[in-house]
């Protein structure tokens, strides 16, 4: 979402008189956030990086493939997204006529904003025999320019999906991409982008905690720079990181991705010891400074006067869906 939409939208919010207003601190907002829910025939969908107090008040937490299906699915009249912008989007361009609303309009990705949109329609105008794949972690613009979009849960099956001949644009993730060219052997344009998160852990601190915790075992993020997933002992998507800590029967866990989904591991198997690989910076934490930026308050003001909203005009929502459309068939297709 750009500086001006962002601008106007806060506008309107000021006009309606609570972006200022105090919370009383003896408010249960657990209790009015279930109330809410009730009244507005509302669902909350969070992100596994969401902090730990959205994730117990969500209806659902996934990844981005398990986001979408679960917005595709609702029967709910309100969608209440705790997760960046570009999710949020994504849940409206397949819920043209719910209200779909995000806790803080600022919630971006440094992923998504990788990938500008003139920038990108020149890149892939210049490979006219090229298929786009999309991650989803891109602008509804960016996703209006693609033929299909992934997630880290999907992007080899799509890609095996696809004649061995076809060539294939892969954007906006280049560690994702070079990843996925070793899994899949295919040869691919990747666009230049990254994820801020994934691509400061440090190889010599995750080294020396191997060495503090000889038997732990390294899992990673496919977006995660090449020498980090080299250390790695299991890749992949979000859920498929917390689905292999339920069922490794290793005790420990260094854990190359956000944070955030530290908190189900924790849930999933208390017993278990799960260690956030430290980033190569002066922080000891390896948050995600959009997905932090929902907080409960947020999401108790978002609900009770329904704002900050989705918009989109029509034709963007109408190009954006196709390729949505064409993930979540390959996704069924092949029982992901």
């Amino acid at each position: 979402m750009n500086d001006i939409n962002i601008a106007s939208a806060k506008a309107n919010l000021e006009k309606k008189g609570f972006l200022d207003i105090d919370i009383d601190v003896n408010l249960d907002l657990f209790a009015e956030i279930e109330r809410l829910k009730k009244e507005k025939n509302a669902i909350i969908l969070a992100h596994y990086y969401q902090e730990p107090d959205i994730q117990d008040v969500a209806d659902f937490i996934g990844d981005s493939l398990g986001l979408a299906q679960k917005a595709q699915s609702t029967d709910a009249d309100m969608i209440v997204f705790a997760g960046v912008h570009f999710m949020a989007e994504t849940a409206k361009i397949l819920n043209p006529e719910k209200k779909v609303l995000l806790p803080d309009l600022k919630a971006g990705c440094s992923l998504a904003d990788s990938a500008p949109t003139a920038l990108f329609r020149q890149f892939r105008d210049k490979h006219p025999d090229h298929i786009v794949i999309t991650y989803i972690n891109c602008s509804a613009e960016i996703k209006a320019l693609s033929d299909i979009i992934c997630t880290s849960s999907n992007a080899q099956k799509i890609i095996e999906s696809l004649p061995p001949e076809q060539k294939i644009i892969f954007a906006p993730d280049k560690n994702l991409g070079a990843w996925l060219i070793k899994k899949t052997g295919r040869e691919m344009l990747l666009w230049n982008g990254t994820c801020i998160v994934h691509e400061i852990f440090s190889l010599e601190k995750i080294t020396k905690l191997k060495i503090r915790y000889p038997r732990a075992i390294v899992i990673a993020h496919p977006e995660c720079e090449e020498p980090v997933l080299e250390v790695a002992d299991f890749i992949g998507s979000t859920t498929s990181l917390l689905k292999y800590t339920i069922e490794n029967d290793a005790q420990a866990f260094i854990v190359a991705t956000e944070a955030g989904i530290l908190h189900q591991m924790q849930i999933q198997s208390p017993n278990k010891t799960f260690i956030p690989a430290p980033p190569d910076n002066m922080c000891a934490c390896n948050d995600c400074p959009y997905m932090k930026l929902n907080t409960l308050e947020k999401l108790y003001l978002c609900m009770e006067y329904e704002e900050p909203q989705i918009i989109m005009n029509k034709q963007l929502l109408i190009a954006s869906k196709k390729p949505i459309e064409r993930m979540l068939e390959i996704s069924h297709r092949y029982g992901l």
